[in-house]
Parts: C-alpha cells; structure tokens; sequence
C-alpha cells in the first residue's frame, strides 16, 4: 500500500460509511454507491466501544476483512478505529487508515503505541476530539502520537457533552478555524454524532463546509431503521446522495472540491 495524507489543499475528503460493519451485502451495498458518487474513502466500524456492554460490539476481524475486500473491489481507501493496542497489527494488515474515538483521546499508553506502529509507513490516523476535552488537551495529546515521527494526523472535531439535549453533543464548529490557527494539522468534522439525529445533519454537515473543514465524516447505511448501533443518526444512500450534491455547492463556494 502506498500511504497519502487524507488531505489535499482545496479540498474536503468525505469520510462517509455505516457506523458498524453488519454484513458484505450492507457495505457492498455502501461502497458500490460510494464509488459510483465518485468518492475515495469509506469507514466503518468492526470494533465498536459502546456504552452499554449489552450493545453490539462489531464482528472484529471478520468486518476488517468485509472492509478490506469491499475497498479493493471498488478502490476505496478504508477507516477503522482501534480500541486497543493488542490489534493494531491487526487493523493495519486490513485497512487504510486508523482511527481514534473520543473514549480514547486520553489513552496515553494507546497513542503511543498507534505512534511508534505507524513511524516509519506514515499510515493516517484520525484523531478524534474527546467529548469533554479542550483544544488544549487535544493538542497536547496528538503530540504522543506524534512524537515516534509521523506527521500524517487528521484531527477530528465531534461534538462535545453540554447541558443541551436537544442534540446528542453540541458541534463546536469555532474549533474549525481554532485548529487552523494554532496548528498545520488538517481538520475533519463528524457532524453525525453531535447530530444524533438524521434532520440535523445537512445544516451541520454544510456549516462546517463553510467554515472551513478539510475533510467530513458522515454515517451512511443502506437501512438505517434496522442498524445494530446508532440507527437514528445514520443516512440512507438516497438522502446521503441529495446532501453531497448540496455539500459540493457550498464547498465550491468556498473554493473547494468534495472528494
């Protein structure tokens, strides 16, 4: 495999894919349109930290290799998240890049590991915001992941715990330009999990377009309403179609292309 940075100067490279993998036939499906709305990546969850241990926990190696036999077929480039240091080897020999969720910002000893691992190849890693850190925290703690040399980091803003209810996290979409000013690193928005709910995400989805991001990440499932986790958030293929071709509007207005 030959590693590129996520980001490209004036563009925005959607991340989109379910929230977990379920089945070949549910990311085929997801990564047969995906191509054909001329997009490179997917993601996709195979293990899933979730908050209750009753939920479902994702298929593990089996939904890495789903994901690695659906990219190739479509020449996608694939996202997961690591939740342990015990499988990073693992995740690496499947998929394209790895991520970081928020439970895990402040795992020390796994940005560590995830640093040292991914040195020399300069493998990508999405580094997601925690869900009640600051900037500050979540600059310092990108540097355990950089310290072992590799600068191939997306930083990755996805709502933080507030008061509010009325969404399931509040989206600071003010981290978008505070990131680029205090930092080089590229910034990628999950408007789907501060949304928590589908009608929320094209106004959070084209804010952040216009505010500036480098990449999106957004849940897309063939049938949302029989999702194993986070249903109510997640976009069928048809609404996730009509919101790119809004998104490219915006981001053309901006002077940038969707990819």
């Amino acid at each position: 495999m030959s590693y590129v940075p996520y980001h490209k100067e004036g563009t925005v490279t959607m991340l989109a894919g379910p929230c977990s993998i379920e089945s070949s036939a549910q990311l085929d499906e997801v990564g047969s349109a995906l191509k054909g709305m001329g997009l490179s990546w997917m993601r996709g969850g195979a293990f899933k930290p979730r908050t209750s241990p009753y939920s479902f926990q994702g298929l593990g190696e089996e939904g890495l290799a789903i994901m690695a036999d659906t990219g190739s077929r479509y020449g996608l480039k694939t996202l997961t998240e690591v939740v342990d240091a015990g499988h990073i080897e693992m995740v690496m020999a499947y998929v394209d890049a790895l991520q970081i969720g928020t439970r895990n910002m402040a795992n020390y000893e796994l940005l560590k590991a995830i640093g040292a691992a991914t040195a020399k190849n300069h493998r990508p890693v999405l580094f997601k915001r925690g869900m009640a850190a600051t900037i500050d925290e979540w600059l310092s703690a990108v540097e355990y992941l950089t310290q072992e040399g590799n600068p191939n980091i997306m930083l990755c803003e996805r709502g933080l715990r507030t008061f509010e209810t009325s969404t399931r996290f509040t989206l600071d979409i003010s981290a978008i330009p505070v990131i680029h000013a205090r930092s080089l690193y590229p910034i990628c928005v999950d408007v789907s999990h501060p949304a928590g709910q589908v009608y929320l995400i094209p106004d959070l989805a084209k804010a952040a377009v216009a505010a500036g991001c480098d990449s999106l990440m957004i849940e897309v499932h063939p049938n949302p309403s029989q999702a194993k986790s986070d249903a109510a958030q997640q976009l069928t293929i048809a609404e996730f179609e009509s919101l790119l071709k809004e998104l490219r509007e915006v981001a053309a207005a901006v002077g940038k292309t969707i990819v």
